[in-house]
């Protein structure tokens, strides 16, 4: 996943998507990162960071994706708009046996 860059504009990105952290900590993690994007930017925001981010940065976000960011309805476009549909199932927590 090629790494976002702390700019003025992915700085107020991060503000809006991950708004519990420090914009330089969200742009660490650029998977987790985008996972919160795909949820919650809105079109001029998801224009800025589609700049940094390629199809196949996007396909990997979804690859790797957190389980328990990205709501149902997101995952889904996302998907359809990297070329997979129907989606696959959305990532999932799993636990350690008891």
């Amino acid at each position: 996943m090629t790494p976002i860059p702390l700019t003025r504009e992915t700085a107020a990105v991060a503000r809006h998507v991950i708004w519990f952290e420090p914009p330089e900590q969200a742009l660490r993690d650029p998977v987790r990162f985008m996972a919160y994007a795909l949820t919650y930017a809105d079109a001029a925001e998801m224009t800025t960071l589609r700049r940094y981010i390629s199809d196949a940065d996007l396909l990997e976000v979804l690859d790797r994706a957190p389980a328990g960011i990205i709501d149902p309805r997101s995952w889904s476009y996302w998907n359809a708009v990297v070329g997979r549909w129907p989606a696959p199932p959305l990532p999932a927590r799993t636990l350690p046996p008891v």
